[in-house]
């Protein structure tokens, strides 16, 4: 089975940190994020990987080389000049012949990668997100106001409960016939299927989630780590 990690961006919201380093290698304990991520995919069955990678590239491909001291196959599509999330994704169109995983380099999650990509066969869709509901607390009150401009309700400081892409996908070969020449991100993708009345499939993770682009979420993703490093590396 294969996976395809988008490694590629700039996280300009870690800087200064992501400078001259490149965010799949920010270390959450002692080990980059990117390979907690592939350990916890070869545990799951996958065993080639490839890495969609652009700034500071040299370095991810100096550390991870052909991913044989993690047990695993690991190849590298060097993008020249940024071409998004999805874009990317053209250059293997063509090229695999049974369903994969797509997902961003930077994420901190237990995720069952077995039982998504279940569920995605099972569905028939060409594409399945991983869907987490998160909570969001808003700092203001929020006004319900009527078509004559009345208020109508007054909800101060509400939290939401949403629903929220995990950037992690299960995809079949076909997702990736109609991805055009450029620039090209995930959500257009997504938006593009369904305008197409082509099905989109989802799978609600439970348990753990977090990127770490922001700096909150990578000083909580260190914590979380800390105190539970066994829920997040499956055992050598």
């Amino acid at each position: 089975m294969r996976a395809i990690i988008l490694a590629g961006g700039r996280g300009t919201r870690l800087r200064p940190f992501t400078t001259s380093f490149p965010k799949p290698l920010m270390p959450v304990g002692d080990i980059p994020i990117l390979e907690i991520l592939l350990r916890q995919l070869k545990a799951h069955g996958v065993t080639d990987v490839t890495l969609l990678t652009g700034h500071l590239a040299y370095l991810l491909e100096g550390y991870f080389e052909d991913g044989r001291k993690l047990g695993l196959r690991i190849g590298y599509v060097r993008e020249e000049q940024p071409l998004g999330t999805a874009g990317p994704l053209r250059q293997l169109a063509g090229s695999l012949d049974d369903d994969f995983f797509v997902m961003n380099g930077d994420l901190l999650t237990d995720l069952d990668f077995t039982a998504l990509m279940a569920h995605h066969r099972g569905s028939g869709a060409p594409v399945t997100i991983s869907v987490y509901t998160r909570s969001e607390k808003i700092e203001l009150g929020i006004l319900k106001i009527d078509e004559s401009g009345d208020v109508v309700g007054y909800d101060e400081k509400p939290t939401l409960n949403l629903d929220v892409s995990m950037g992690a996908y299960a995809m079949s070969p076909k997702a990736l016939e109609k991805i055009p020449a450029g620039a090209y991100d995930m959500p257009q993708l997504i938006l593009d299927q369904l305008s197409t009345n082509g099905r989109v499939s989802s799978w609600r993770h439970r348990g753990f989630w977090l990127d770490i682009g922001r700096v909150d979420d990578y000083s909580l993703a260190n914590k979380m780590f800390a105190e539970n490093p066994t829920g997040f590396l499956p055992p050598d």
